[in-house]
């Protein structure tokens, strides 16, 4: 059985706000940026431990996947089968907030 991917609200507003600052200039850039970073996150539901460790955090069930120069955080649940994404970070701005 697959894993359940789920979007924190944290997250949802995160992506909302990184398209809405890109489609100010370029609206196809922030469609097409958003259906990557949805296409790599829909991965995880065969392969949750795709990412890797968040090296900050050091701990196991706290991971990331890197859509260039975003890093999409997300906190692994295996009793659960879940995958909670918490933050959709832009790289430049250090250590993502969870």
């Amino acid at each position: 059985m697959d894993f359940k991917i789920v979007w924190t609200l944290r997250s949802r507003e995160d992506l909302r706000d990184i398209a809405s600052f890109i489609a100010r200039d370029n609206p196809p850039a922030a469609r097409k940026l958003g259906e990557l970073i949805f296409a790599r996150v829909d991965t995880l539901e065969k392969f949750p431990e795709l990412g890797r460790i968040v090296p900050e955090r050091g701990q196991p069930h706290i991971r990331e996947i890197v859509v260039r120069p975003y890093r999409i955080v997300y906190r692994l649940r295996k009793p659960e089968k879940l995958v909670e994404i918490l933050r959709v970070w832009h790289g430049a701005r250090g250590e993502p907030e969870i």
